[in-house]
């Protein structure tokens, strides 16, 4: 099965992006009837980032994280996106048989202008770019967190569109949601992300960690009284980091009387900060070392494009710009 999945560099990477995508990618690399593409998606990071100096550091420390974490670039494919070329090609013949009326019923391009986000063309267009990612490199699986599920019906409808018009020539992918961590909240009880600015960061030093878990929103149940885990923000983050017998062990906690919550939150500046205690030396090891992150994410752009080269001729062959097969017949 080859599974693939990207993430952008537009901030510091979070838990959101962790349970979400990142664990769950290192989790499939390690079964060995599993082909892994993992690439950081700096062409989508573009939509938001304007500084250039920027962009090249979070990209960086994007790939720093995630070798950090556990990415294998011996036993995965593992990339920058703008390392491959043929993406914006292929996005091009893509735009072609996706039909404006799909991008304007895209939720999060509606979800980001309904907060302020200046419309441009590149976020307008940007489950084209997505799917030419995918379809490229003939994704079969594709871990998703439940707010890009419609990212990837997108991608599902322009290659069967393409497929139909210009015959087979994409792998149509399916989603993979993990229901468990399909919507990992932020601080303030949203879907955790960067331009919400309610993260809790993966490698933030112990005092940032400590302020952001401690401003986690809770009610204003008094402490003598049972509390609802359900409709707890605490909680659901909690409890991403517990085994279901501990996460049983929580909920009675919660609904007996006398839990606090600002003692819940003092535990999981611990837990969190314990889970992440292993990768933050290794990761210090890349940040020291770029030359070697380097040539590591430029073996992966060569793997990469191996397979792009021979999908993108198939795309540019049956759309018919390759000119140079025509034979006039008289």
């Amino acid at each position: 099965m080859r599974v693939l999945s990207g993430i952008q560099p537009s901030g510091a990477l979070h838990l959101g992006n962790y349970f979400g995508m990142m664990r769950r990618m290192i989790q499939y690399q390690a079964d060995p009837n599993n082909t892994l593409f993992c690439f950081i998606v700096n062409f989508h990071a573009l939509t938001t980032v304007f500084d250039a100096e920027l962009l090249r550091r979070r990209t960086f420390e994007a790939a720093c994280d995630f070798l950090a974490l556990g990415i294998d670039p011996e036993r995965s494919v593992f990339w920058v996106q703008s390392d491959v070329p043929e993406v914006t090609e292929l996005t091009w013949l893509l735009s072609n048989v996706t039909s404006v009326g799909l991008l304007e019923r895209a939720h999060s391009y509606k979800d980001k202008i309904s907060k302020g986000i200046t419309p441009n063309h590149g976020l307008f267009s940007y489950p084209v770019l997505m799917a030419a990612d995918i379809l490229l490199y003939e994704g079969e699986l594709v871990p998703v967190g439940k707010d890009q599920k419609q990212h990837l019906e997108m991608t599902r409808d322009i290659a069967i569109r393409f497929n139909t018009t210009y015959g087979e020539t994409f792998v149509v992918p399916e989603p993979d949601i993990a229901e468990d961590v399909a919507v990992v909240p932020g601080i303030d009880g949203q879907k955790m992300s960067k331009s919400y600015g309610n993260t809790i960061d993966i490698f933030s030093d112990y005092e940032t960690l400590r302020s952001r878990v401690m401003s986690i929103v809770t009610d204003s149940t008094p402490v003598h009284e049972p509390k609802n885990p359900d409709k707890c923000t605490l909680f659901a983050i909690y409890s991403l980091f517990l085994s279901p017998e501990e996460r049983a062990e929580l909920r009675e906690r919660y609904l007996r009387p006398g839990l606090k919550y600002s003692d819940v939150k003092k535990e999981l500046v611990e837990v969190i900060w314990n889970h992440f205690a292993p990768y933050r030396e290794k990761r210090q090891y890349y940040l020291n070392h770029p030359d070697e992150v380097f040539d590591i994410l430029r073996m992966g752009a060569k793997k990469a494009r191996q397979v792009a080269t021979t999908v993108l001729e198939r795309a540019r062959r049956n759309v018919g710009v390759d000119y140079w097969n025509f034979a006039y017949r008289d």
